[in-house]
């Protein structure tokens, strides 16, 4: 057995997409002398790609999970169960509420993105953002289960939306639901198969409202900005992503709210990258995206070993246009 001096620390805050690929690349092949930590609020991150599959009820609660625990233990990582909610750059730390300072020599961001609606009266007490899934996917497992027939509100009628009010519809079949989609511009503007989408939610009963403002959410209805009232038990937030509220204080350049990173994913701060959601590609930007996540991974992993050891660093060249598989509903 090999024993090396712990020397230098690389800390993963948070456990997305790309840093879950870059643990699995981190356990085959681990660098001497790092001690590498893992900070995330649950023992297991949420799939994207699955979620409307849960919602429809084609998969168990426990399919969408990517287990960082397991991952964690075969990187050799130690895994931190905590939010983090602050970034020191000037002193290389990063804040746990309920724990001591988190020390770093090299940190990188994959925390996501909320689609929680602040400024919308009401939405914080009774909404429930898509984003972050994994409390979305526990939430829509509580209301399910419950009795009665069931009245659902979704606000944003772009793809996710419509996909996610799909895959709604399926699941609540023979419920007597009433289900809307509501969205301030068109409905699917601008997508090559929004006539294929659109009768897909008429055949699925869903009503859609274009050209609608939400001024309100109360506990079982949203109120528009017409003065219409529209009964709803579960008022569902799907309309853009937002960057998390404390990286505003992180010290970090912020564009719309994200991190702002450069061709080789570093921040303003050379120490602390960014990837993901969470993350804005300034040379080049793009839709928020889980394929673009995926594709970071390698190159960040390349990037945080190279920064640790002096080496140089690989730019991340996105693909102008991918594939968009959405799901109807059925499997």
């Amino acid at each position: 057995m090999h024993l090396h001096t712990l020397t230098r620390d690389l800390v993963l805050i948070g456990g997305g997409h790309t840093h879950a690929l870059v643990l699995r690349r981190w356990a085959m092949d681990p660098l001497p002398g790092v001690r590498l930590t893992v900070i995330d609020p649950a023992p297991a991150a949420a799939y994207s790609g699955m979620l409307p599959g849960f919602v429809a009820g084609h998969y168990p609660r426990a399919a969408l999970e990517i287990d960082l625990v397991r991952l964690s233990g075969a990187a050799g990582a130690r895994l931190i169960l905590g939010r983090a909610t602050g970034l020191n750059p000037g002193a290389r730390h990063i804040t746990v509420p309920g724990r001591p300072p988190v020390a770093y020599d090299i940190a990188s961001l994959d925390i996501g993105v909320t689609s929680a609606m602040p400024d919308l009266p009401g939405f914080a007490a009774h909404g429930v953002p898509v984003k972050p899934l994994g409390p979305f996917a526990d939430r829509w497992a509580g209301w399910l289960a419950l009795p009665g027939p069931k009245r659902m509100a979704i606000i944003g009628g772009g793809v996710a939306g419509v996909e996610l009010a799909l895959a709604a519809a399926h699941a609540l079949r023979g419920r007597g639901a009433k289900m809307c989609l509501i969205e301030r511009g068109t409905v699917l503007a601008g997508a090559a198969a929004r006539p294929v989408m659109l009768a897909a939610l008429a055949r699925a009963g869903v009503t859609v409202i274009d050209h609608a403002v939400v001024t309100s959410v109360g506990a079982d209805h949203v109120t528009l900005a017409d003065g219409r009232t529209l009964p709803s038990d579960l008022t569902i937030g799907a309309a853009g992503a937002r960057g998390q509220d404390w990286l505003a204080g992180a010290g970090l350049t912020l564009q719309d709210g994200f991190v702002a990173v450069n061709p080789v994913l570093q921040s303003s701060d050379p120490a602390v990258f960014a990837v993901g959601d969470c993350a804005a590609m300034i040379g080049s930007p793009r839709p928020k995206a889980g394929v673009f996540a995926v594709r970071q991974a390698p190159v960040l992993h390349a990037n945080l070993r190279s920064a640790l050891t002096g080496g140089r660093l690989r730019a991340f060249r996105p693909q102008r246009d991918y594939l968009k598989l959405v799901s109807l509903g059925e499997r």
